[in-house]
């Protein structure tokens, strides 16, 4: 194949095999050819199908050097070659691929790649696993502080199962086009696993808790585990530690690349949300259709998540996501929406009369917020030296200025009821980035986050009775640099005065 992504002049190739004492897998020599075999030149990889674009298969969708959009395969070898070098002396760390998961019968949600498995690979199909033990070598003599062996096992292709499902990429492509050193069939990890585990000082992975019961409801109907089974039978008797952590540490500041990803996803889902408030709706679902339409046609993949679109007080309910009641002329309505490029997740919330006119409650309340969120985006640097918790602090006191102005009696824990959700996040990958990172931590230049001050005004006689049943809130994501911020969704219109003019066009 025409498609190996050399990186042997940026990536040290060991010429040895390490953890794998049984393993038969493929392996490559340090010229990126597999040992005993011819090298690759002889079939054109726009003559093949892949389980996901590739440049040679989708040129409008990705640059020579990508492995997925915006990403090359270099910098997916380094941020593997990052881990490698966080992992203690003989540590493994096993990353899986997301399932496929049914909503009914033979009915599949829209895949979704794990994360973790995305950040370190680039590889977009389920059923995958890769294996990455620690550096080797003289980490003086290697830009990537030492050398590692990248195992990836995925699905072989399967001529009856791709004429249902679609293409596969392969076993030979994880080696041709993602660069993994060992390749093999998932579906004999049974053969490989045990020797590699054993082998290992310590397992850093967070496979066996990834599958645990989200609520009491579906843990109190399957009932405790009756014995261990697979993966987990195969690491009762490891050292098995968190990987979480040390992923945590890699992703959360973000690459040049990386930025720029999320910098196209702000800006596309951005204007569409400009394009929503030029528009007219009657129903909350019709304006989320619109939005999810308007992200894909402004440049954007798919939807980030499931949009609240909340029309008067259902803004009240911070996930509100029925999105099925009718938008009321004289109301305000909240959307919670994003879009999603290259995996990389864009998070805005803006507000906006359904009649295109703030009234003047509407607009007191509207400006108290936004004068907050001014205030924190514009600490959003590295040398303001603040934490997420200290922007929170900050904005609630803010809001608490603003409504007391206002008449509002903010004693006895008000703020709790008037803003019970934390002011940003981290985002990336995730919606909630880097999940477990602290927001005690210092802003460095490269972390992105959300910035989103709210406030949702009870029908109850304690609140001023103009006020009743508004709910505001303000979101852009927003990129900390050393001296200042760069607002990733500054598209979104959020002056009072740019939105009222959308609606006179």
């Amino acid at each position: 194949m025409r498609l190996r992504r050399l990186l042997n002049r940026h990536i040290p190739r060991p010429t040895t095999v390490h953890r794998f004492p049984n393993c038969t897998l493929r392996q490559i020599n340090s010229n990126g050819v597999r040992n005993g075999s011819r090298s690759y030149a002889s079939v054109s990889a726009a003559e093949l199908q892949f389980g996901q674009p590739l440049h040679e298969t989708h040129p409008h969708l990705l640059k020579a050097g990508e492995v997925t959009p915006g990403i090359s395969a270099v910098e997916y070898a380094l941020r593997r070659s990052k881990l490698a070098a966080r992992l203690p002396n003989n540590a493994i760390a096993i990353i899986a691929a997301s399932d496929t998961k049914y909503r009914s019968g033979a009915v599949f949600y829209e895949f979704h790649q794990h994360p973790d498995f995305f950040y370190l690979t680039g590889f977009n199909e389920p059923e995958a696993l890769a294996i990455i033990p620690e550096k080797t070598g003289d980490e003086s003599t290697s830009s990537n502080g030492g050398e590692h062996v990248f195992h990836l096992f995925v699905r072989p292709k399967d001529a009856k199962a791709e004429q249902w499902e679609g293409a596969r990429s392969g076993v030979q492509a994880a080696q041709d086009v993602f660069n993994a050193d060992q390749v093999g069939n998932v579906n004999e990890l049974e053969k490989f696993l045990p020797s590699a585990i054993s082998n290992a000082s310590e397992v850093y992975t967070d496979i066996s808790g990834r599958n645990r019961f989200r609520t009491m409801f579906s843990k109190f109907f399957a009932g405790p585990p009756t014995k261990l089974e697979g993966f987990a039978k195969m690491v009762e008797t490891a050292s098995v530690k968190p990987l979480r952590p040390i992923m945590n540490e890699l992703r959360v500041v973000k690459s040049a690349d990386e930025i720029a990803n999320m910098r196209l996803a702000g800006k596309a889902s951005g204007r569409a949300f400009t394009l929503a408030m030029g528009q007219t709706f009657t129903r909350e679902k019709h304006l989320a259709a619109f939005l999810d339409y308007q992200f894909r046609m402004c440049g954007c993949d798919t939807y980030a998540y499931v949009p609240v679109v909340a029309g008067g007080d259902k803004a009240l309910s911070i996930h509100y996501v029925r999105n099925d009641d009718v938008l009321r002329d004289g109301q305000l309505v909240l959307v919670d929406a994003g879009g999603e490029y290259g995996g990389y997740i864009s998070d805005i919330t803006r507000t906006w009369p359904i009649n295109g006119k703030f009234s003047e409650p509407q607009r007191d309340l509207y400006e108290a917020i936004l004068t907050v969120q001014r205030k924190c985006i514009a600490l959003c640097s590295e040398s303001a030296d603040v934490t997420l918790d200290k922007l929170h602090n900050l904005a609630e006191e803010g809001l608490e200025e603003q409504l007391t102005q206002l008449g509002f009696n903010v004693s006895g824990g008000a703020m709790e009821t008037l803003f019970p959700h934390h002011v940003g996040h981290y985002i990336g990958l995730d919606v909630h980035d880097a999940p477990g990172y602290p927001r005690t931590s210092k802003l460095k230049a490269g972390q992105c986050v959300t910035i989103e001050p709210g406030l949702y005004i009870p029908n109850d006689e304690r609140w001023p009775q103009h006020f009743r049943g508004i709910g505001i809130r303000i979101e852009d994501s927003v990129c900390v640099q050393s001296e200042g911020p760069l607002v990733l969704t500054t598209e979104a219109v959020k002056e009072v005065v740019d939105i009222e003019a959308l609606s006179n066009r």
